[in-house]
């Protein structure tokens, strides 16, 4: 009810005309639309943020994880008029109750075949979801004939300790076979023995004849997925998958030595996946091209910053 006290308020807001509507037949609420919105976005790991406000709903993080966004089926959604969808950039880690999207209807009220279009677009699966950590042990094989004989010390394992244990995986295997092929593949197997379920092999990772790891990994019996990617400092990462002792596919990768020394390269863009247990594909490193260039900034602010973005 508009009183005589609303007045002096509403001509402060610039209103100076009053409208009223009745919904019709065929016709929805922008709130009511949110909600059924928001059913398209949160998936498994995710929650949305209560009661919608103006027509917008949020959906937020239930766990801690990675999130995956379905871009495809996003862009689909985002090309029917009236409604909207905007996420974070998936691929990256996110904390329980972090912001993750948000959805609205852009008019007051929504034509339901309109609606109905945004919903065939958004197919049987939600958009958005959150995939907890899975793996629990690794091992890191430092490779190098400098390591092995003692010359200089293995500065890499304790970055790659480090880094691993952000994703609540524990290194449970180190060894430091040298640069013979033979050697490195017997560290492999070792590892696998363990029952590992990821494998780090770090250095040895660039074209020189003495750099044998991408042939170790490969004679260990290793599926390649890839031998290079379009992200810089990294371009040298070799991703796989090994039959472990059980069965089990364990992803196996080889490391390029700026992951030693800089801050953000390559394998913090694929570490997330693999430790969540979603399988890459050369496809996805393909499309970390657009994004993949660290500007070198001289104070480092990744995640906040646009590389792998």
């Amino acid at each position: 009810v508009v009183t005589a006290e609303d007045v002096p308020v509403l001509l402060s807001m610039g209103k100076v005309n009053l409208y009223v509507w009745e919904l019709e037949e065929g016709m929805v609420h922008e709130d009511d639309a949110a909600r059924r919105m928001a059913a398209l976005v949160a998936g498994p790991g995710t929650r949305t943020s209560g009661a919608p406000s103006e027509g917008k709903i949020n959906v937020l993080a239930d766990r801690d994880g990675v999130l995956l966004v379905d871009s495809a089926r996003l862009a689909a959604v985002n090309s029917v008029d009236e409604v909207m969808v905007a996420t974070r950039r998936g691929g990256f880690p996110v904390r329980e109750g972090d912001l993750l999207a948000g959805t609205r209807v852009i008019p007051l009220v929504i034509a339901e075949e309109q609606l109905a279009r945004a919903e065939s677009a958004a197919g049987s699966e939600p958009l958005v979801r959150v995939a907890p950590y899975l793996l629990r042990t690794a091992a890191v094989i430092a490779t190098g004939s400098e390591v092995a004989s003692g010359l200089i010390e293995d500065r890499f394992t304790p970055v790659m300790v480090e880094k691993l244990a952000g994703y609540g995986i524990e290194c449970v295997a180190r060894s430091t076979p040298g640069d013979e092929r033979d050697a490195v593949v017997a560290a492999i197997n070792e590892a696998l023995a363990v029952g590992v379920d990821l494998v780090l092999c770090t250095g040895g990772m660039s074209v020189d004849p003495d750099d044998n790891t991408p042939g170790a990994i490969r004679a260990a019996g290793a599926r390649v997925v890839t031998y290079g990617a379009p992200v810089l400092p990294g371009a040298m990462l070799l991703v796989g998958y090994l039959e472990g002792s059980d069965g089990r596919s364990v992803p196996v990768l080889g490391v390029p030595g700026c992951a030693m020394y800089s801050k953000a390269t390559v394998l913090d863009l694929v570490l997330p996946r693999i430790a969540a247990g979603v399988p890459l594909e050369r496809a996805d490193l393909v499309r970390m091209g657009e994004g993949g260039l660290c500007l070198g900034c001289p104070e480092c602010t990744f995640p906040h910053c646009p590389f792998g973005r």
